[in-house]
């Protein structure tokens, strides 16, 4: 409090003032008392301290601020000789020790608590005084006195005044400064046993740890007055936990402690308890004429003009000073709370679960209460009964004089009805809150309402929550631990902790300190509690023997006038032997009148507007509001009307008003005369045809960004796509994305032309029609877009069955139906009239049609969700998708041009204090409003409101237009306000050279209002000639926009359109143009406002109607994108463009009567005045700042000592206020300086004499002193040597505080775009000051106060024992918040969504997008259509391997052997064809080429590649084809039996079998282990029904079935469960096959979670490590032994053994669609997509297919038959991918089960050369997808140290045997093969791109790398291999020979000189004896550093080889 402010507190008589203060407002009903902190403060003459500090910073430091800082050295004083030193011991030697004094009584002196001291040098030991409990905080750490008293409890020395004399005396030996909040720790009490126990911690820290409220708080418990009886205990010496609170020494009854009012200073009266009297603490004695009870924490914040001593409560028309946001009392909380018709409904289950409580609805017979007669007439108010405990006796006579309320009883009902956790356990010690004290909080929450504050039942309800939770806090604690619900997270647990601001602190003990409140104690203590506020609250109790008799006796007092100043009358019945009764009168006017229009609904109070404004009785107003002026208004507009034909009447010559004002600009030494300040702000806008004729009259500035999308948009459609792409992904197969094929969609907005207009523009513009392929954008205009957007009216019945049939009809058709601003029509169909247009979507989107589509997807988007999250949504919670926050950490990700700038900032604006608030109030309008609500009692207050808004905007007109006389003082008859909105108005567009402008809104709920107010300020624009200057609008919802062509025009010129017809629909389309929009209807529809909005007047909106919703959405219009570059508006810099004059105007809106009465003193003339006014409009780019027209009809005179204006604020310090005027003595000097030199040369303040004014229109910010820096931190020199005080005001030149473009002023009279500079600055909002009083109100979690609020009209709370909202939460957490604690009302939609036995009933194809209003939801959706339309596309197509066949090109052209047309080939032709031993496949162009004759490759198209280079490799994208194959992601519904969702079997349901088969080559018995489910097991054969298994089924030859392969397809597969192509349902066409997946051991689990209806083949465990080589290697065999198998079944069953089918398929797993190419006589050849089934059951019918050995197909190219198009349909040669093998054929030749790359070439090979043949069906192809991720292909290589994948060069892969070398855990086959593939220039240097000499391969076949040629010969007798005659070899592999290799078999071949040789064997001695038995050291040379081996550990068996040259 130090240093912050200049007034400084005078601590040394505090005591003495604050109790005077408090006893003079114990002692009278009447006198106002002076405010303690008024006389605590003292005059700001006072000098600082000379380092700027206050002298008390010293002790405001010793608040418990302890910081981050070091401690300060100290130097305790040494204890006197002969003390006692000894810790834990006093100086006089007596133990102090909690441990010892624990048992021994204590003499604790009144007004003194046992407090436990922590000593440093005994952590573990409490030590025991006593200290005065006023010196204490209570237990939020408020009100403790400054300073000390306390007492040793050891020796039992009193009286030490400072802590740190007390410290030395009890032997606290410190090293830093004693401080009672360090050392005083915990509160002590006796517990059962009568000993004294350490208690809960002192709390130190408060809210603001610099005011010391004083304790305004007595013990919970009676206080005991001094007349009391006797038999009351007096005090109890033991205090129990809870019961320490600073206040008094008693601790009687169970009083709830009246109001520990945290932060409030009721109109700055402190009233502090005192032992012996009654506890009228809430500082209201008498009626204070004050008018709003705004909070008080401490001096007022800058904008605030001062807050002299001398002010005191009693001659302020409005709370002197504003709450701070910190402490949002409940003051500041207004209105009332609002339900349909005015009341809850009042459940059977609530009645029902309170029988025979007082709480009973019926009322007896024979009591009734008659009304007076002329009630409404004599006392001009309607009374409102609310309905309490009791039944409420009959009212007789006029019944319509008075309103009955049932909310307080809802109220009483709500929160006596338990949570069902209290009550699940049987008895419980927990109770609800009594009868007595429910009456008793309800009085203490009366008496603490302002004047003009009306009562709000939320706040009543939270009170009783506090209260019932205080007094239960252990039960509620115990309960709470195992039973708070798992979803409700920390945040929803019941809160001990939270506190509604400003509420009683504590409403009652803990129950082991409470008794009970009895009946006869509550009316005299409601009388109590009643008596500190005066007349406003009275308690009628005592004697009262009925509530009849109550309302009797009330009735009469109101009669006679005796309740003039009362605003309550609370009625209590405590007959003995009966129930306690109570009701509750409202007899304040304005109390009356709010709470009157509250019970009507939305709808009925329009109705009733209506039928006001259509009887006439809204006319006495309007007539009464036109006199008031001097003169009548309409005859001064009659004497102002402007004859087009003659000059206007201030015009001197006929020189045109833009000349004039170019000459008034030029003139330097222009004067402040009224006539010529007239005629500059009146100057004429040139018309429009001018205007647009002028070429050069073009703003460079000027740009429409509403078309762009941002990259939060693209953002969040992305979100919205990945939900939808997770409910498809989920096991519940409620959306199949992979079955549609494209989206089309709908979107349904609210009935609103504009908004539907708005939303087909966006909808135009976003490009997605183009994209979705519905439209095409060459020869379609903007109207065909209308299709796809449908008005929420009678005609959309129509449009949504036409969309449900169409989606029944085109299942392949994905349907999103937007439901666009969801939260407009929640109602049910059932409860809404088929002509009121509500519940149509209920009936629509709610339809069983539309709900059980399974391909119409439901999206809401919507600002405010909340009412569609309640316990019975039809929501997921894991569908909802929300906008990023803006404090979200994640918000940089998205490189945003713009920052949204909503409710939440508007908000902060009001916090800042360091400029004017964008969000503020009109005092002056709602001074004038109440006035006329007082005058017109029987009028809506919305007919007033509107009436006298309409009013000023219609004076400021004329005032500012400067065709009317100024002598008629136009300004006393408007706002500050709506002058500075029609100013600004009117001269925005003059500064501009295209004449951009500015939009005002100005919102009318009422049509009607909304009607007569565009008429009638029509008629004003056109009686003043402005029509070319503005254009009024009117908003109605239901008809189309309607602009003046002129403005049309306009508008075309700016936007460039050339369209003769095109007139604007959208108000977004108005950008720029000068306008005021009139935007009626109950609330905003959705419709989107542009950039250029610049005010927004909400001051006319409903106060009634208190939900989240309506209050959100009517700020929602102001939100607003701001350029992200520029500065918060709230916290500018001193260049930034703050518009024209927001930041710099006076504050006259907050405090402005208090401003006035204030400074009524000074000298300023209302006549000096006026001159400011004509000085803003046509000179200043920024004229509203310099209005200083003051509310006339309030003061005469305005504050002499106003705050500086922004600019100013940042360049002098700004001191509070001066008790002396000041303004007018520097006058004339400060106008004289400005005016003599351009602004840009003007000097700053001398006080900071960094700053700089170097500003310009281009933005430019400067800014050297800290914004944060609070000015009065500065030093302010004294006023009087300051040379240009801050008094210096808008009526000096506006130039000299103007903040944005300063550039010299006779430059031109354009002055820069204000659209320009508009665009980075929010728009001002002004609201009713009620609503800005809640709005800006805090709760205690720190959100506004109107976000606990009930969301929505058509929810209600499910219980009042909820916690409040947290700061904390996330959207997602708000959510669940509102899902769990609300359930609609009968009213609502979703009450209806309840089924039994569920717990949620979640439609599973619905979504929720909810973001801040205006944010740009609807872009975000368009795009989310976009590509989810883009995403069905791509999930319809496939990245295919589109690679050209490679090696043809140099081939001969090849001789036709079969017809091209032939379907099979002849195996005696394909024995005549040679075999192509050349490489086709373009996935094998970097391995070594086989040798062919008579072929010679290109070495230079096969450049090497890297070892991802499939990943790199040509692709096509191709549309899957109706016979595709699926990976794990597509689920359709033909699918489900398939994929084992077949009804007849168990999901999962399989068996494990084991298969065990011997090798030869192998050398051991093989098991293998088949996973078999239940629904496949008709595919083997078993012992006995699920016994052993024997064998796989196999077919004979000769069975043929259409529906059946033949045929088991084997795919071996790794590292694809769930991308491998193994869903063949589809390409097999539904035919009956049989299809085994071949996977390793450890990847068994994770394929059968994926493919549960797959049969597995699970290879040994041995080959985990092992490559594809062994995958086949173990099929082929496997098939054969299974071939010998079932021929012995056959045998014993009688069947031809040789008939058993031997084929069997080797697939790849991406094999993803297949083509036949058809011969056409026209076209040639032509490829077409046919299933799998076609060519499989082509082949295997094959006549002659027993004689191949393998047979296979060509791999699919784009370029389709390579070469001539009469291509051999048959080819002999190298197969690959999909391979039809002949295991009875092939018996003899394996594939080698070691091999990792090339394993098919190599065993194709070896077919061909055991004489088999090998055929390819060239006339199918197949494709193949890219898949990347797993596969064969994926080996990493990684050191066997480390299992990180590191970088090992290739050289590494081999060693020399025996070295130290770094070993790999890879495969050594893997390594050997990588090892000669890379290496073939080191090892085969002679080969390299040597074709004619290849590499001579015996046996097999290995890649040495694409340069090198290998020339493959088979050692087998009877062979087939190439002539090798007169071929000089470069090189011989031998790898793992055999015995067919001999000596004499190699003698065959020739070698040249220097060839190389590389032997390859499993170990070291095989080696050497390989070389000895085929004696190659005849002919090669070996050296011993020749001899390497793989880079193995010996344990891993490394592979040896050894390398020679040939001699």
């Amino acid at each position: 409090m130090g240093n912050s402010y200049a007034g400084q507190l005078r601590t040394t008589r505090f005591e003495e003032v604050l109790h005077n203060s408090i006893e003079a407002s114990l002692r009278s009903n009447t006198v106002v008392p002076r405010p303690v902190f008024s006389q605590l403060y003292l005059e700001t003459e006072q000098p600082l301290a000379h380092d700027g500090r206050t002298e008390n910073d010293d002790e405001d430091e010793e608040v418990g601020s302890e910081s981050n800082s070091p401690p300060l050295p100290y130097q305790m004083k040494p204890p006197p000789e002969g003390c006692c030193t000894t810790d834990g011991f006093c100086q006089a030697g007596r133990d102090l020790r909690l441990s010892s004094l624990g048992s021994d009584p204590s003499d604790v002196p009144p007004g003194f608590m046992l407090v436990g001291v922590r000593c440093p040098s005994l952590p573990e030991t409490l030590l025991v005084c006593a200290v005065d409990r006023r010196f204490l905080p209570d237990e939020r750490g408020h009100n403790a006195l400054l300073g000390f008293s306390g007492n040793c409890m050891g020796c039992g020395e009193k009286g030490f005044r400072y802590f740190t004399e007390f410290s030395h005396h009890i032997n606290l030996k410190l090293s830093t400064q004693p401080k009672k909040q360090k050392h005083l720790k915990y509160h002590l009490y006796r517990n059962n046993q009568g000993v004294l126990v350490k208690g809960a911690p002192i709390c130190w820290r408060g809210h603001d740890g610099r005011m010391r409220q004083t304790g305004s708080s007595l013990s919970e418990g009676h206080a005991v007055s001094d007349e009391q009886p006797p038999n009351m205990a007096l005090t109890r010496p033991t205090h129990t936990p809870g019961s320490y609170t600073a206040g008094s020494a008693v601790d009687p009854v169970a009083l709830p402690q009246i109001a520990d009012v945290p932060h409030q200073l009721t109109n700055g009266n402190h009233a502090a308890p005192s032992i012996t009297q009654p506890p009228l603490n809430q500082a209201r004695p008498g009626r204070p004429s004050a008018k709003g009870s705004h909070a008080n924490a401490g001096p007022p914040k800058k904008r605030h003009k001062g807050w002299s001593p001398e002010s005191s409560a009693n001659n302020l028309p409005e709370s002197t000073a504003k709450t701070p946001p910190s402490s949002s009392a409940l003051s500041t909380l207004s209105l009332s709370s609002v339900f349909t018709n005015g009341a809850r409904s009042e459940t059977a289950a609530l009645l029902s679960s309170l029988q025979g409580s007082s709480l009973t609805p019926l009322s007896p017979p024979g009591l009734s209460v008659a009304i007076p007669d002329q009630l409404l007439h004599t006392c001009r108010l309607q009374p409102v009964i609310f309905k309490g405990h009791g039944p409420l006796p009959q009212l007789t006579g006029n019944a319509n004089e008075v309103l009955l309320s049932s909310l307080l009883r809802s109220c009483y009902l709500s929160s006596q009805t338990l949570p069902r956790v209290y009550q699940h356990y049987g008895p419980s010690p927990i109770q609800p809150l009594s009868t007595e004290m429910q009456i008793l909080l309800t009085v203490y929450y009366l008496v603490q309402l302002g004047p003009d504050q009306v009562p709000l039942i939320e706040d009543l309800e939270q009170i009783f929550m506090r209260s019932w939770r205080e007094s239960h806090l252990s039960e509620i604690r115990q309960y709470q631990q195992p039973q708070a619900p798992a979803s409700q997270g920390r945040h929803y647990g019941i809160e001990t902790t939270s506190t509604l601001p400003g509420l009683p602190q504590h409403l009652s003990l803990p129950p082991q300190s409470q008794q009970p409140l009895t009946p006869s104690q509550l009316p005299w203590l409601a009388q109590l509690a009643a008596s500190s506020c005066g007349e406003g609250v009275v308690v009628l109790g005592e004697k009262i023997g009925s509530l009849a008799q109550g309302l009797q006796q009330m009735f009469s007092r109101l009669m006679e006038g005796r309740l003039e100043n009362t605003n309550y009358v609370v009625v209590i019945v405590t007959t003995p032997g009966q129930e306690t009764q109570s009701c509750v009168v409202v007899t304040g006017k304005h109390q009356c009148r709010a709470l009157a229009e509250s019970m009507y609904s939305p709808k009925e109070g329009l109705k009733e507007i209506n039928q006001q404004l259509s009887t006439g009785i809204a006319q006495e107003l309007i007539h009464y509001c036109n006199s008031q002026q001097d003169g009548d208004l309409d005859s001064l507009l009659d004497s102002a009307t402007v004859d087009s034909s003659e000059p206007s009447p201030l015009s001197s010559s006929p020189e045109s008003a833009e000349e004039r004002s170019l000459k008034t600009t030029h003139s330097p030494k222009d004067t402040n005369s009224p006539k010529d300040s007239h005629t500059q702000c009146s100057k004429d806008l040139p018309s429009p045809k001018e205007r647009v004729s002028s070429p050069k009259d073009t703003c460079s500035e000027y740009s429409v960004e509403w078309r762009e999308v941002r990259p939060i948009q693209l953002a969040v459609a992305r979100k919205l796509l990945s939900h939808v792409c997770a409910i498809a992904d989920s096991s519940t197969q409620n959306l199949d994305l992979g079955s549609f094929d494209r989206v089309s969609f709908l979107i349904l907005v609210p009935s609103s032309e504009v908004t539907f207009q708005q939303t087909v523009l966006h909808l135009w513009n976003s490009g997605v029609l183009q994209e979705l392929g519905g439209l095409d954008q060459e020869c379609v205009s903007q109207r065909e877009a209308e299709r796809f957007v449908v008005k929420m009216d009678q005609s959309a019945q129509a449009r949504l069955d036409s969309l449900t049939q169409e989606a029944q009809s085109n299942s392949y058709t994905l349907y999103i139906l937007v439901h666009d601003h969801a939260h407009c029509d929640i109602n049910s169909a059932s409860h809404s009239s088929s002509d009121s247009g509500l519940g149509l979507v209920d009936q629509l989107l709610n339809s069983r049609q539309v709900r059980d589509a399974p391909n119409i997807l439901i999206l809401h988007v919507t600002s405010f969700p909340f009412a569609l999250q309640t316990q019975y949504t039809r929501i997921s919670p894991y569908n909802e998708i929300h906008w990023p926050s803006a404090f979200s950490n994640d918000m940089d990700l998205y490189h945003e041009k713009t920052r949204y700038f909503g409710v939440s900032e508007l908000l902060e604006t009001t916090r800042s204090g360091s400029s004017l608030p964008l969000m503020r109030h009109d005092s002056s309008f709602e001074s004038m409003a109440s006035a006329l609500e007082e005058r017109f009692s029987k009028l809506h207050s919305a007919v007033i409101r509107t009436t006298v808004l309409i009013q000023h905007y219609c004076v400021a007109l004329m005032a500012a237009s400067g065709r009317i006389d100024s002598s008629h003082n136009l300004h006393k008859h408007t706002s500050v306000e709506t002058l500075e909105i029609v100013q600004s108005l009117l001269t925005a567009s003059q500064q501009c050279p295209a004449h951009h402008g500015h939009m005002v809104l100005l919102r009318i709920p009422s049509l009607a209002l909304a009607a007569w107010a565009h008429r009638r300020l029509s008629r004003v624009r056109r009686q003043l000639g402005l029509e070319e200057s503005f254009e009024i609008i009117l908003g109605n919802p239901n008809q189309a926009l309607n602009i003046g062509q002129s403005f049309t025009d306009q508008i075309k010129t700016w936007l460039k359109i050339q369209d003769a017809d095109w007139v604007p629909q959208t108000y977004l389309e108005l950008e720029a143009l000068p306008c005021i929009l009139i935007l009626s209807g109950a609330e905003p529809l959705g419709e989107s406002l542009p950039r250029s909005l610049k005010y927004c007047d909400l001051r006319v909106i409903s106060c009634s109607y208190l939900q989240r919703t309506t209050l959100e959405q009517e700020l929602g219009l102001a939100a607003y994108l701001v350029r992200a570059e520029s500065r918060p508006p709230h916290n500018p810099a001193p260049g930034s463009d703050l518009l024209e004059s927001d930041a710099e105007k006076l504050s006259s809106t907050d405090n402005e009567e208090e401003e006035g009465r204030e400074n009524r003193d000074s000298p300023l003339s209302s006549s000096q005045q006026v001159q400011s006014c004509p000085d803003s409009g046509a000179l200043d780019p920024f004229p509203a700042q310099s209005t200083t027209s003051p509310n006339v009809s309030q003061k005469g005179t305005m504050d002499a000592t106003q705050p500086p204006s922004q600019s100013q604020t940042q360049l002098q310090p700004q001191p509070l206020s001066f008790p002396y005027p000041q303004a007018t003595i520097h006058q004339p000097q400060v106008q004289s300086y400005s005016q003599a030199q351009p602004i840009s040369q003007l000097q700053p303040q001398p006080q900071i004499q960094s700053q700089s004014l170097s500003q310009t229109n281009s933005q430019t910010y400067t800014q050297t002193l800290p914004l944060h820096q609070s000015l009065a931190q500065m030093q302010i020199p004294p006023p009087q040597t300051q040379p240009h005080p801050p008094a210096q005001s808008r009526r000096q030149h506006p130039k000299s505080t103007s903040s944005g473009s300063l550039s010299p002023r006779a430059s031109s009279p354009h002055q820069g775009c204000s659209w320009a500079r508009g665009v980075s600055r929010p728009p001002s909002v002004l609201l009713p000051r009620a609503l800005y009083d809640i709005i800006t109100a805090s709760d205690s979690s720190g959100l506004p106060r109107c976000s606990s609020f009930l969301p929505h009209m058509s929810v209600a709370w499910a219980s009042s024992f909820r916690p409040l909202l947290s700061k904390m939460m996330t959207c997602t957490e708000q959510s669940l918040y509102y899902r769990q604690w609300t359930v609609p009302r009968s009213s609502h939609m979703d009450s209806s969504n309840r089924t039994e036995g569920r717990s949620d009933n979640f439609h599973p194809r619905r979504l929720l997008l909810s973001g801040p209003p205006q944010v740009g939801k609807t872009g975000a959706y368009l795009h989310f259509l976009g590509i989810l339309s883009r995403m069905l596309i791509r999930l319809m197509e496939v990245d295919i391997y589109d690679e050209e066949d490679i090696n043809y090109s140099a081939q001969a052209e090849g001789v036709l052997y079969h017809p091209p047309n032939a379907s099979w080939p002849n195996p005696d032709i394909m024995r005549t064809m040679p075999f192509d031993y050349t490489i086709h496949d373009a996935k094998y162009d970097d391995i070594s080429s086989v040798y062919c004759p008579g072929f010679t490759p290109s070495f230079e198209g096969n450049p090497v590649r890297q070892e991802d280079v499939y990943l790199r490799r040509r692709t096509a994208r191709i549309k899957l084809s109706k016979y595709a194959a699926y990976n794990t992601y597509h689920h359709c519904e033909q699918c489900h039996q398939y994929l084992g969702f077949n009804p007849r079997y168990q999901m999962y349901e399989t068996t494990l079998h084991a298969f065990t088969f011997t090798h030869l080559l192998l050398g051991e018995e093989i098991q293998l282990y088949f996973i078999i489910p239940k629904s496949k097991e008709h595919y083997f054969s078993f012992s006995q029904p699920g016994g052993q298994l024997e064998s796989m089924r196999l077919p004979l030859t000769s069975d043929w079935t259409p529906d059946c392969i033949k045929s088991p397809i084997f795919t071996p597969t790794t590292g694809r469960h769930e991308h491998g192509l193994f869903n063949l349902y589809h390409a097999m066409d539904g035919a009956s096959h049989l299809h085994i997946l071949v996977v390793k051991e450890y990847e068994m689990a994770v394929y059968k979670k994926y493919w549960p209806n797959h049969i597995m083949l699970v290879l040994p465990t041995v080959f985990n490590g092992a490559g594809i080589g062994a995958a086949h290697f173990l099929i082929k065999e496997l098939s054969y032994h299974n071939l010998e198998l079932e021929r012995s079944r056959r045998l014993e069953g009688g069947a031809p053994t040789g008939d058993v089918w031997p084929f069997i398929i080797l697939a790849d797993d991406s094999c993803v669609m297949w083509n036949a190419v058809e011969l056409d006589a026209r076209n040639g050849s032509v490829e077409h997509a046919v299933s799998l089934k076609q060519i499989l059951q082509h082949m295997e019918a094959c006549p002659d297919l027993a004689h191949y050995g393998l047979c296979g197909i060509r791999k699919w190219s784009s370029r389709g038959l390579t070469g001539n198009e009469q291509r051999e349909p048959f080819s002999r040669g190298l197969l690959h991918d999909f391979l039809l093998l002949n295991v009875d054929r092939s018996q003899n030749v394996q594939y080698d089960q070691n091999r990792f790359t090339c394993h098919d070439v190599d065993f194709t090979l070896r077919l061909h050369s055991a004489g088999l043949l090998v055929c390819g069906f060239n006339s199918f192809s197949v494709m193949k997808k890219q898949i990347a991720i797993g596969g064969y292909r994926t080996f990493i290589i990684k050191t066997k140290t480390t299992d990180v994948p590191t970088s090992v060069g290739p050289s590494q892969y081999i060693c020399a045997p025996d070295s130290k070398h770094l070993f790999l855990a890879t495969p050594a086959q893997l390594l050997l093969e990588k090892y000669l593939q890379h290496t073939r220039q080191k090892l085969f240097p002679l080969s390299t791109k040597n074709y004619t000499h290849p590499v001579l391969s015996v046996d097999c076949y290995l890649n040495l790398g694409p340069e090198v040629t290998v020339c493959f010969v088979s050692s087998r007798p009877h062979s087939v291999n190439i002539s090798t005659t007169g071929l000089l070899f470069s090189g011989l592999l031998l790898c793992f020979v055999d015995s067919f290799v001999t000596p004499g078999f190699l003698k065959k071949f020739t070698f040249l000189k220097g060839a190389t040789l590389c032997v390859i064997s499993a170990d070291r001695s095989s080696l050497r004896q390989t070389v000895g038995r085929l004696e190659l050291e005849e002919e090669w040379r070996f050296r011993l550093s020749d001899e390497f081996q793989t880079a193995n550990a010996k344990e891993d068996r490394p592979l040896f080889f050894l390398t020679g040259k040939h001699i």
